[in-house]
């Protein structure tokens, strides 16, 4: 017969949050400056402790609103598990991760010690957290070609030029504005609010403005990838 599990040999679990937003034409996380060790000076993702009267859900939307303010996230979801027996020092601790998204026209306030960091230049992270984002980024990328998750990144009415810039920065390559209308018109993504913006300095027709049809996670092409644009022949 296996041994039985004692209250002592339970493991310690954590939750983590990959909070990404794109800003400033890039696309960024959230991470806070550890003041203590280990790892001190670091930064880490947001998160702790699970509750013991908590799913890991939860729990994370909790120590969001709580530690960062963080109370407009668009979507949320588990990323992964984390269980490397040495990913934390000291007694081993499992950490459940997870993917979420804000809106790029929020602007949620932080404390002084937490900051938007590009993914493409991290600063020195704690742990396994520069590991965990890096995950979140690609399964963010890859739910862009057969979902609709770029509903979560999007504020509520946008032009095409505009979704082409946070579809660019989330993917990390341009992305044709005519290529991305006529995909995402296609699958019945996108429909028209009727309203268009304002004229420019310089004229010009204005342009006309759209909505995500839905504003929750559907899979809208299983088969579908987005690629970066080819960059030269092949034989």
């Amino acid at each position: 017969m296996a041994d039985a599990i004692t209250p002592h040999s339970a493991l310690a679990h954590e939750v983590l949050a990959a909070v990404l937003q794109v800003r400033e034409g890039s696309l960024r996380v959230l991470l806070w400056e550890r003041a203590r060790e280990p790892h001190a000076h670091r930064w880490s993702l947001p998160g702790g402790r699970l509750g013991a009267d908590e799913d890991v859900e939860s729990s994370i939307l909790r120590q969001l609103a709580e530690k960062v303010d963080v109370r407009q996230v668009s979507h949320v979801e588990q990323l992964a598990v984390f269980s490397a027996p040495d990913r934390v020092p000291g007694p081993r601790v499992l950490a459940t991760a997870f993917l979420c998204l804000v809106p790029s026209h929020l602007d949620p306030e932080l404390p002084p010690d937490t900051a938007w960091h590009a993914i493409d230049a991290l600063p020195r992270t704690a742990f396994d957290h520069g590991a965990i984002v890096l995950r979140a980024r690609n399964r963010l990328r890859a739910k862009m070609s057969y979902t609709n998750i770029g509903f979560a990144l999007a504020p509520p009415e946008f032009t095409i030029s505009a979704l082409r810039e946070l579809y660019s920065a989330a993917l990390g390559y341009r992305v044709s504005a005519t290529n991305l209308q006529r995909v995402l018109a296609r699958r019945g993504l996108l429909e028209p609010t009727g309203h268009t913006t304002k004229p420019g300095r310089s004229g010009g027709r204005p342009a006309a403005q759209f909505r995500f049809a839905e504003t929750a996670m559907v899979v809208t092409d299983p088969f579908a990838v987005l690629r970066p644009p080819s960059t030269g022949r092949t034989g």
